[in-house]
């Protein structure tokens, strides 16, 4: 029997040509298409749908919910290209034993993290320790 494989998450909003555009900007994905009305974007093997919602509100209600987590390779760049737009931090970026992390307010009030694991850290994961 074939395992399941998480494929996407769906970020239902009011305004999606907002949220599409701040992700797009801050993230840098691989991939940023239109698909059947919905804006998709493709950070390696994940994907970000975007969904026009009349039945949700302008702001995330219980953003604690779901973080989304954002493995990247230089933090600093990334917290930069937030700070233009500015992006509210929830966690401004910090050095956590080597390894850098930050938690963002996207347009719509959810929170992203963005991580740069240490290479210590990730032979860690990578390991099992």
């Amino acid at each position: 029997m074939d395992r399941p494989s998480l494929d996407s998450i769906l970020l239902a909003t009011t305004d999606p040509d907002r949220l599409h555009d701040w992700y797009a900007a801050v993230l840098a994905p691989q991939g940023d298409n239109d698909v059947d009305g919905y804006r998709v974007l493709r950070f390696g093997a994940f994907h970000l749908l975007i969904d026009r919602r009349d039945d949700v509100g302008p702001k995330a209600g219980e953003p604690t919910r779901m973080i989304l987590n954002f493995d990247v390779d230089d933090a600093r760049a990334v917290a930069a290209r937030m700070d233009e737009r500015g992006t509210e931090w929830l966690a401004p970026l910090e050095d956590r034993d080597g390894s850098l992390f930050g938690t963002a307010v996207d347009p719509d009030g959810n929170y992203v993290q963005i991580i740069q694991l240490s290479d210590e850290h990730r032979a860690a994961m990578e390991s099992g320790e």
